[in-house]
């Protein structure tokens, strides 16, 4: 597995090296175990920026899935009895449109190679077994010995016979688990019309949304603390930038829409603007929607452009 995961393995090793050093060597903070946990979140943030355009494909795809609903619901009337012939007319219409329903889970699949690369690396630290950018030395003696709240970063639940460190690991994999189940359900309860909510997207969404979160309950008490310390704020970053989605680019038809709205009738009502809506908006036929109006240029004299 280490040779698969070299270059993964000196990145993420390096990041976290380079965030120590920050926070060690320039900001001046004088606890190893601090510096570290410091490391593994700036680790995170690194990450989580580059997948950034993979969120906003992410949202793409989550909304033409919801238009598609209606589309699938009839496909499902048709061929009720036929699922194979379902499938292939599912396929068809999701090539037809540009729509992947795998692309809401693209941005945990690409952090599952980042995860168990830190994973490894923090194993290593906990087996006295540098990997990746860590030697032994100063530093990677460092790291080995360091701790948060009385408890080494690169310990687990079942590895450690500290009840200290078994209580916080524990408290560390419940607020994991809980976070990634909040974070899955507010975007179906805010974010999905009703209609979203049948059919097999919302299905694949609902296995999800329990599946999940038991996943990384039972496979976190194997994680060293390092890395339940990594997703638990990666669950807080995908949390944030849902916030943010569903507040300023809520979907077409769902409470959240009626709540941003709702928020803009108010700020126009304070400023003493009214909204255009529906029944009173006149389309402009002059200036068709989408069509782009070139504004001639005027004349000018020559006196008047040497003067400009």
């Amino acid at each position: 597995m280490d040779t698969v995961l070299a270059p993964l393995l000196y990145l993420v090793s390096w990041i976290m090296i380079g965030w120590h050093w920050l926070f060690s060597e320039l900001i001046g903070i004088d606890h190893d175990g601090v510096n570290w946990a410091l490391s593994i979140i700036g680790l995170v943030v690194v990450i989580r920026i580059l997948l950034i355009p993979l969120f906003v494909r992410q949202i793409r795809s989550q909304r033409k899935m919801q238009l598609l609903q209606p589309q699938l619901r009839e496909l499902q009337k048709k061929y009720k009895g036929d699922r194979e012939r379902l499938q292939q007319e599912m396929m068809k219409l999701y090539k037809d449109t540009g729509t992947n329903p795998f692309a809401s889970c693209l941005p945990v699949l690409l952090q599952a190679p980042f995860f168990f690369a830190l994973f490894r690396v923090l194993d290593g630290i906990a087996k006295n077994n540098p990997r990746g950018a860590f030697e032994p030395g100063t530093l990677f003696d460092s790291a080995r010995n360091a701790e948060i709240f009385g408890a080494q970063l690169a310990d687990s639940f079942l590895t450690s016979d500290d009840l200290n460190t078994k209580i916080i690991a524990a408290v560390m994999v419940v607020l994991m688990v809980v976070s990634q189940f909040i974070t899955q359900r507010q975007i179906m309860r805010k974010n999905m019309p009703k209609e979203a909510l049948e059919g097999p997207f919302a299905q694949q969404q609902k296995i999800l949304l329990y599946v999940l979160p038991l996943v990384f309950a039972f496979s976190g008490v194997y994680f060293p603390l390092g890395t339940v310390l990594y997703w638990l704020t990666s669950n807080f970053w995908t949390m944030g930038q849902q916030l943010y989605v569903i507040r300023r680019m809520p979907a077409p038809g769902t409470e959240a829409e009626k709540a941003h709205q709702r928020r803009l009738e108010e700020k126009a009502r304070r400023k003493g603007i009214a909204l255009p809506t529906p029944e009173t908006a006149e389309p402009d036929e002059e200036k068709p929607v989408g069509e782009v109006v070139r504004q001639q240029p005027k004349k000018t004299t020559r006196a008047q452009r040497k003067k400009k």
